[in-house]
């Protein structure tokens, strides 16, 4: 995570961030629950979501606790908000996730795997925009260099998209009156609304 201009840290409330995290993943897994017993082949019922596939959102939940807990117990341990704190949860969230399988090698590769990724988003900003869009850079400067950087004459615009449509470069109003002469034999004379004006 980006530093900010508060360099001094401050710690989190681990039990209430875990807790909720858990609810929200075990949500998010009881809805995975729903839609496999809704695809089940044979008849059942509403309670089978509980009853059979409740152990998809159990895995959720503890899943996201265990990301979250870990996460936060190692900001508050080390005083350090970084990429290290979710590169811990991620390990410790995927080998929560291989648990279901009861093999060494898979548990270690889920929480591997979880920790590169959640190390790796975070470490990019924690934003798929990627590292270079910091959160501490002005946005108004960042877009005045990027107006600065990839303007475009206003030459090139019109060869390419031409005159016309809101699009009135030096002249145009000269040259469509002559189109329209040519065109439809009207002579369009311009009035001047400046009543000074002779």
């Amino acid at each position: 995570m980006a530093p900010t201009g508060d360099d001094h840290y401050h710690p989190k409330d681990t039990i209430h961030l875990s807790l909720y995290q858990g609810a929200g993943f075990g949500g998010i897994g009881l809805l995975f629950a729903a839609v496999r017993n809704s695809l089940s082949k044979t008849n059942v019922g509403p309670w089978t979501t509980f009853t059979k596939h409740g152990g998809i959102a159990a895995t959720f939940a503890v899943a996201g606790t265990a990301y979250e807990f870990t996460r936060c117990a190692s900001a508050n341990l080390r005083e350090k908000d970084d990429y290290w704190n979710h590169t811990l949860g991620g390990f410790v969230a995927g080998a929560a996730l291989g648990l279901r399988t009861g093999r060494m090698p898979r548990i270690l590769g889920y929480g591997v795997f979880a920790a590169v990724v959640t190390g790796t988003y975070d470490y990019a900003g924690g934003t798929l925009k990627g590292y270079w869009n910091r959160p501490e850079a002005d946005e108004y400067e960042r877009k005045e260099t990027l107006r600065k950087t990839r303007r475009r004459p206003i030459e090139e615009t019109i060869a390419e998209i031409g005159e016309g449509r809101g699009i009135k470069p030096p002249g145009y109003e000269e040259r469509r009156r002559e189109r329209i002469k040519e065109r439809y034999g009207i002579e369009i004379n311009p009035v001047n609304a400046d009543p000074d004006a002779s």
